[in-house]
């Protein structure tokens, strides 16, 4: 029997419903593991170059990956991919809880969901069984009235739920997939296209198990876990004040996100920290399954804000995002907003940098209450920030524009405005700052999401001795790197910090544990829950097959080099604050970005995978589709 994976793809077509299985062997599973793997397949295989993202011949895939489910900490993982109705081109995202693990419980290893639904429709799957039912008493529910719902009309608790949420419905670009109601496949407007196809909802219950090879492998890899995570600084801290932990010491840095990214340290930082938050407004610390760390938040608050636990807690992306960078130093109110972006169903880090551009602009006079539909758009006016969630999710007023992420905005806007949106290819940049992390640049411009922190490297943690660089000689990354350095060692550093990332993005497993795991537990892990004999090696080139995967999809979607941009702002030095005088250097990154490209084996006249490098992967189908 195989380990890890059941050799079952649910094909689910809305427009026809019909239900159908692909088996596509063990080949396939090892080649791809799961996650970006599997959606980079897909989408390549079976969409036609131009599909629009909003229609019914996109693709919309859940993919866990063979580790997910498992009985290790991590494992609770699964990645959400489409072609992306905010960039355009390949979209994923990963999300934690308990959402992938009932899937594998349930006997599947993903869905491709094809096609558009007439009225709305929410998929339940019990086991073999699998349904497609009415959804429309759901439409234009919160989520958490949604997911409750679908529980007492399916008569069980431990149901877990899948969906895109009001803002979905709406098809805000940067919608989100929200599972458990407070974890979300946030970013790249997954929620758009579940919206777009009419599918309110995938609610999945399981009575199977994951089997494992070696139950006692993973065992060994679980109990290692459970007994030293709290021997890594960051794992601890974020056990005990959740990411928001790291607010301070970034800000302390210069490395604070604030006020769209004009300044790197926020006045009110101290107000709105992790631990701040653990000593007022937490009251739980959640996890997902099977992990021992409980990093998650659970925050309750009441006047002015009534704030659900339900809704979980910020993350520190959020805190940043609805906090420094509209400069709103109200922690209740930014857990309020969290809440709501929670319950319609929208990526927090989009919502804050859109807000937050739309401030700057304001500010600069570049927007005027005609075109804000009254509002006096300022830094610090929580109430502003609250109301602006609502508008997006609703996509009304001036909110309907904000809804199309800031690109698009400002280039319907005009007059300049394009200038202070923060974003690469569309995506707006999540809450670190590169002036401090030079490496993380390189990331932010070449990424094939758009700009993105997770599948990116934060050379603060690799500049000095420590499990992170010591985890990376496994590969032959003996010494740190500065983190204000982007020479050739950096580029080396990025390429393959970001495919050690990258690999979770395909076993589908929680990224915190790299802070802790080396390549011995990661190689253990997938032999003890598979069976075969995979080295560093072998896991290394998954990764490496995946990225190249989605550059190739992104090429065939009309992408070139000229959209790898390190964005101006972070050439331009902080005038202020602990890094005033700091700046990442134009011309270095540009030729940090051109060696990177090199590396990778990709052109660097039009950006695609060299048709060596993909047959060297392996994809020779991929080669074919862009070459032949």
């Amino acid at each position: 029997m195989p380990y890890g994976f059941h050799n079952k793809m649910l094909r689910v077509n809305l427009s026809t419903h019909e239900i159908a299985l692909d088996e596509p062997g063990e080949e396939f599973f090892r080649t791809y593991l799961g996650g970006w793997g599997v959606i980079g397949h897909y989408l390549l295989k079976e969409l036609v170059p131009g599909v629009d993202p909003l229609g019914p011949d996109n693709l919309l895939i859940f993919a866990p990956g063979v580790v997910t489910g498992a009985p290790v900490g991590g494992s609770g993982r699964h990645a959400v991919g489409a072609k992306s109705p905010l960039t355009g081109g390949f979209a994923a995202s990963e999300a934690g809880g308990f959402w992938g693990a009932e899937l594998k419980r349930a006997g599947w290893d993903g869905i491709v969901i094809s096609g558009q639904a007439e009225e709305p429709v929410y998929l339940w799957i019990k086991d073999d069984h699998v349904e497609i039912r009415d959804a429309s008493h759901l439409w234009g529910k919160k989520t958490a009235d949604v997911e409750a719902t679908l529980r007492k009309e399916l008569g069980d608790e431990r149901v877990r739920v899948a969906q895109c949420g009001l803002a979905g419905e709406s098809r805000v670009r940067f919608a989100s997939v929200m599972h458990d109601v407070n974890r979300a496949a946030g970013r790249t407007g997954l929620g758009a296209v579940m919206g777009s196809k009419s599918l309110k909802a995938v609610a999945v219950r399981g009575s199977g198990q994951v089997e494992v090879a070696d139950r006692d492998k993973v065992r060994t890899v679980a109990r290692w876990l459970r007994d030293h995570f709290m021997e890594s600084g960051y794992l601890r801290g974020i056990h005990n004040d959740g990411t928001a932990g790291i607010l301070i010491s970034l800000d302390v840095r210069g490395g604070l996100p604030t006020r769209n990214f004009q300044q790197g340290s926020f006045d009110g930082a101290e107000t709105i920290t992790g631990e701040t938050m653990t000593e007022s407004i937490l009251v739980e610390r959640d996890t997902c399954f099977a992990c021992p760390i409980y990093c998650k938040r659970c925050v309750e608050a009441a006047q002015p804000y009534q704030v659900d636990p339900v809704y979980g807690g910020p993350e520190y992306e959020t805190v940043a995002a609805l906090g420094s960078c509209c400069g709103v130093d109200d922690l209740e109110a930014i857990a309020y907003g969290n809440q709501l972006c929670n319950a319609y169903g929208l990526d927090t880090i989009s919502t804050g940098v859109v807000i937050a551009w739309a401030m700057e602009c304001f500010e600069r006079g570049l927007l005027t209450p005609v075109d804000t539909g009254g509002l006096d758009l300022r830094f610090g006016d929580a109430a502003v920030m609250l109301g602006l969630i609502e508008q997006i999710a609703n996509r009304q007023g001036f909110g309907n524009l904000l809804a199309e992420g800031c690109l698009r905005a400002a280039q319907e806007i005009g007059r300049g405005t394009e200038r202070y949106a923060m974003q690469v290819k569309g995506q707006e940049i999540p809450l670190h700052e590169p002036r401090i992390k030079f490496g993380l640049d390189i990331g932010y411009a070449t990424s094939p999401t758009g700009a993105d922190h997770m599948h990116n490297v934060h050379d603060t943690a690799l500049a000095r001795e420590g499990a992170p660089i010591q985890n990376m000689r496994s590969l032959g990354i003996l010494q740190p790197v500065a983190a204000d350095y982007l020479g050739p060692e950096k580029v080396r550093l990025f390429k393959y910090r970001q495919a050690w990332r990258m690999l979770d993005n395909c076993l589908t497993l929680c990224m915190m544990m790299r802070d802790i795991f080396g390549a011995d537990h990661i190689c253990n892990l997938v032999q003890g829950v598979t069976g075969w004999n995979s080295s560093m090696f072998e896991l290394m080139k998954v990764s490496e097959r995946a990225l190249a995967m989605a550059q190739a999809f992104n090429y065939r979607e009309g992408f070139r080099p000229k959209d790898d941009v390190a964005h101006w702002r972070f050439s331009t030095p902080f005038e202020d604050g602990p890094a005033a005088g700091v700046r990442v250097p134009h011309e270095e990154i540009q030729r940090a970005i051109q060696l990177y490209y090199e590396m990778n084996g990709w052109d660097s006249d039009t950006g695609a995978p060299t048709a060596a490098t993909l047959h060297e992967l392996g994809l020779h189908w991929v080669a074919e589709l862009l070459y032949e």
